[in-house]
């Protein structure tokens, strides 16, 4: 039996434009049934010292969990006479193709969708060993516990496909029952964590051999690969095995005699309201409430065009699903909060899916046989961001020189770089740094001007290297660079000193396929080796290569991508490459922290400890606790275009939604990546998306301009008197409000709260911005920014929210807007956005004092 399919599509050239979606277990209903001998009809529980669980027999059964300071304010609670556990096993089907994941429940074999609670007990430290035998407890747990236990059971039954009626199919039909532990303890002063475990089936398997056996496992035509998995996609003893499979298809199957069945899909039901928004789940570019929706969480490219046409449909044709859709990120979260002030994150890298398209529950599916979690507590998004982020992680203080001015991203070469910075000092344009992402040299590929993947560098494109790093050194001016974690053979490319790809290829810390080989990954246009970040070798040789680059002057870089793993991918750690695939965005951001930090640590007390000196990296991909190790985020390759999912509103919708989950360092390309120059069909950056897109950025963590992929094809910032004059012109607008933008960046470091917010961050019992995705956000809470996001418009219209006092003020023609809850068409000329302060602020008095001081404003 199958139960684990990955279709590779790398090398398709003509694919279905309209691929399908990410497919779970439909939403699972069913009963709850109590045992009245032990259960109270009514009984408050506690947990920890600070929460209390209420349960109650009334109308079938159900309990609620609050905070002792808010009793009558449920932060999770169940449905009654409804089960709160579910569980089933099924087959998964992964698609995959050059980042790009299509995950698939396609045959569910059993349905275990009722519940049983037979016990609720309170557990304390001298107990915990007897009742809770394999649960993970911290170390000094914040006793008492609370213990649920009891059964969940069902049917096994064979149907071709994954779908259920409420009450069950008329197949034939063999019980199944499973028993569970739901733990809660405290964690925090503001958090429960949750755990369920779900003991072995009762299942009794068929006996069955398969055509062809190997040491208990079946074999197909094709290749053999090792995998942590087992019968039903991996649920068994937890033993390596193998399966083995076709070019195109990778099954599984093993002799079910004798062993210990698990479920592979866990479900936890619990109750929400029909007017209620849920934010969050990381950087989403696309929605920001996704009520009514069903919400992946997996780490991926996000595709090109993600739904805008007609670019969707041209990419999923040429390279199947490159396209992406609405729910692809590179930098999911299991997390969420609501308006009605509940959130909740995930623990752990297994995929999972929040359902949310019914009005009166949420349903969590996760793909594993263990659920873990934590249940906030707090009384605003912004204390909701901050209880979150004490767990995950927070951002450090980014040095001042990237917040300065201008990051000036160029390409061509040290001659180049040396005209267009002659060309800036005409214009007095503020600059930080200049960011060269074709250090190492470049190489034209069938999609554009792509880098050769070997990070050091090439000093025939930029000869006198070093020399051009001092020299803009001495004008205050960094120089940044590129990496990633992957390595391209260099046997074309002349000039290297050293071969990246073959010293890790010798050190054998490159990702392995199934047959223990060297993985080489389709990546773009080319294929790369991947390194293997569980390998204990591979951290310290990565970091001798920042090391060298660091000596060199470099002072900052971007740390690229990160979100490809295959699912397939054998790692010396020997863990499920799913689960790894989601971890492998950490691992890298990580690698790159502890550089930075060590680094630093090498200066002090040797008299070279100048802030000025300070290194910073920026990274793309990410999952729940990057938070804790990049340093700061940009939000990846959006199309050079106006449209709606990808491109310069998808940017404000992304780091929006990022910051409400914990990534309060982002920003984008100004003017976006991804061009297409096709002789029928084009998408070229044009000036007025540029300067628009500047006037965007000037409002953002970082100020940071991109050639894009085909740089002849776009407007660039230099390509004209006026490119250049409104480059300079926003650059300064930007360092005006700079000392305000240290103050946030040191609130992200210490409350992990964003630069960029959505109005709902701070004005959250105002209804009406609760359906803003991005047509305006806050700085911090004294500036309100409403960009121009449309091709020919001269005007936005501004809402000015309910709960605030003070009136705000229009930066340029100092207009008073006083009447909460009202909108006004504000005339937004290019040069002159829709910036509004607060009237009397410190902070908007101090922004406009520079903005004269700088001359861009006349008072």
């Amino acid at each position: 039996m199958a139960t684990l399919k990955i279709t590779k599509k790398h090398h398709k050239h003509f694919n279905n434009p309209f691929p399908g979606t990410p497919e779970s277990v439909p939403l699972i209903y069913g009963t709850l049934f109590l045992n009245s001998q032990k259960l109270p009809s009514h009984q408050i529980y506690p947990i920890g010292k600070d929460f209390q669980l209420n349960w109650s027999s009334k109308d079938g059964g159900f309990l609620s969990i609050s905070h002792k300071s808010e009793p009558g304010r449920p932060l999770w609670s169940t449905l009654p006479g409804e089960p709160f556990i579910s569980a089933a096993i099924a087959e998964t089907e992964v698609e995959e193709s050059r980042g790009s994941f299509l995950i698939k429940d396609k045959y569910v074999h059993s349905l275990s969708n009722n519940q049983t609670i037979d016990d609720i007990k309170i557990v304390n430290g001298f107990d915990k060993d007897q009742v809770i035998p394999s649960f993970s407890l911290p170390k000094n747990p914040m006793y008492p516990v609370l213990m649920i236990t009891g059964k969940v059971f069902g049917v096994n039954k064979r149907k071709k496909k994954a779908k259920f009626s409420r009450r069950g199919g008329s197949e034939k039909e063999t019980s199944i029952s499973a028993r569970y532990w739901h733990v809660f303890d405290q964690k925090e002063c503001h958090q429960v964590g949750f755990q369920v475990r779900i003991g072995k089936t009762d299942l009794e398997l068929p006996k069955r051999v398969p055509p062809r056996t190997y040491k208990s496992f079946s074999l197909k035509f094709g290749r053999i690969r090792r995998r942590r998995t087992g019968w039903f996609g991996g649920f068994l003893s937890r033993k390596k095995s193998v399966s083995v499979s076709s070019s195109a298809e990778e099954s599984m199957a093993m002799k079910s005699n004798g062993v210990n069945v698990y479920n592979n899909r866990i479900c936890v039901t619990y109750s929400s309201e029909k007017n209620e928004k849920i934010f969050g789940f990381g950087e989403q570019f696309s929605h920001m409430n996704f009520k009514g929706k069903r919400v992946p969480i997996f780490v991926q490219e996000q595709g090109i065009g993600r739904g805008d046409q007609p670019i969707t449909f041209a990419a999923n044709l040429v390279s199947y699903r490159a396209g992406g859709d609405w729910s692809t990120t590179y930098a999911p979260s299991p997390f969420y909060m609501t308006s009605k002030m509940r959130s909740m994150y995930l623990e752990g890298y297994d995929y999972s899916v929040f359902d949310l398209t019914k009005d009166d529950r949420i349903q969590i599916q996760l793909h594993g046989d263990s659920f873990e979690g934590r249940i906030l507590h707090g009384n605003s998004p912004s204390e909701l961001i901050e209880c979150f982020t004490e767990s995950t992680g927070r951002p450090p203080l980014l040095p001042e020189w990237i917040i300065s001015g201008a990051v000036v991203g160029m390409q061509g070469g040290t001659d180049t770089v040396r005209s267009i910075w002659n060309e800036m000092q005409r214009y007095d344009v503020p600059v930080s740094a200049f960011w060269l992402q074709d250090w190492v040299g470049q190489r034209e590929t069938v999609i554009g001007s792509q880098l050769w993947w070997n990070w050091e560098a090439d000093e025939t494109r930029y000869s006198g290297w070093q020399q051009l790093i001092r020299d803009l050194n001495m004008q205050h001016i960094k120089v940044m660079t590129y990496c990633n974690p992957c390595l391209a053979p260099m046997d074309k490319k002349p000039n290297i000193k050293r071969h990246h790809f073959e010293e890790a290829k010798m050190l054998d810390i490159l990702v392995k396929d199934k047959n223990g080989e060297l993985y080489m990954v389709p990546n773009t246009a080319f294929d790369v080796g991947m390194l293997d970040l569980t390998h204990p070798r591979t951290a310290n040789w990565f970091k001798q290569i920042l090391q060298e680059m660091v000596e060199e002057g470099v002072r900052g870089w971007m740390a690229d991508f990160g979100e490809g793993l295959p699912v397939d991918a054998c790692l010396y750690s020997g863990e499920d490459p799913i689960a790894a695939h989601n971890r492998y965005p950490e691992l890298w951001a990580k690698i790159n922290r502890e550089f930075v930090d060590e680094w630093k640590s090498s200066r002090v007390g040797k008299g070279r400890e100048d802030p000025e000196e300070s290194l910073v990296f920026f990274t793309r991909a990410g999952y729940r606790d990057t938070t804790k190790w990049a340093m700061l985020f940009w939000e990846g390759d959006q199309m050079v275009s106006w449209q709606k999912n990808d491109g310069i509103k998808s940017a404000v919708v992304g780091f929006l939604s990022g910051g409400l989950s914990g990534y309060a360092l982002n920003h984008s390309d100004i003017g976006g990546y991804c061009a297409v120059n096709l002789p029928f069909f084009k998408y070229r950056r044009s000036e007025e998306l540029l300067l628009r897109w500047m006037e965007l950025a000037a409002f953002t963590t970082v100020f940071r301009t991109h050639e894009g992929n085909k740089p002849s094809c776009n407007s660039q910032f230099y390509s004209n008197n006026r490119t250049l004059s409104h480059f300079a012109r926003l650059a300064k607008v930007y360092k005006a409000w700079k000392f305000y933008r240290i103050q946030l960046v040191k609130e992200a470091s210490q409350k992990g709260l964003p630069i960029c917010r959505h109005l709902f961050l701070h004005y959250p019992e105002d209804e009406h911005v609760h359906s803003f995705t991005y047509e305006q956000f806050l700085v911090g809470t004294e500036i309100l920014v409403v960009p121009v996001l449309d091709k020919g418009k001269g005007t936005v219209k501004a809402y000015f929210p309910r709960g605030e006092s003070s009136s705000w003020k229009h930066i340029w023609t100092g207009k008073l807007y006083s009447i909460q809850g009202s909108e006004a068409w504000v005339e937004a000329p290019i040069g002159y956005p829709a910036i509004f302060v607060k009237e009397g602020s410190p902070v908007g008095e101090t922004f406009l004092e520079k903005l004269g001081e700088y001359y861009v404003l006349c008072r």
